[in-house]
């Protein structure tokens, strides 16, 4: 089996990915997603999601540094709201 590398920060990371960088299991990413703990993923097509790999960095680092739950929503909604500011190509 081929080694998975590890995508840069700016790039969208599938769901297996993503749950492995954060130690969660499917269940309970969309369990943080519903309490406001994690970001919403971006639709890539289709039926396809993903999410942007500077969020769940950001998440990841936060939760590393000791930020609470209270800490965590205050950044999750920052992120949503940069992706607002974010130009289209």
């Amino acid at each position: 089996m081929a080694t998975q590398q590890q995508p840069s920060s700016t790039a969208l990371w599938r769901r297996p990915l993503v749950c492995g960088e954060i130690g969660k299991s499917r269940s309970a990413l969309y369990r943080d997603i519903s309490k406001g703990l994690f970001t919403l993923p971006v639709n890539i097509g289709g039926e396809r999601v993903a999410w942007p790999g500077y969020e769940v960095e950001a998440i990841k680092n936060a939760r590393i540094a000791g930020a609470d739950d209270d800490a965590i929503k205050a950044l999750v909604s920052d992120l949503h709201e940069k992706r607002k500011s974010t130009p289209a190509i």
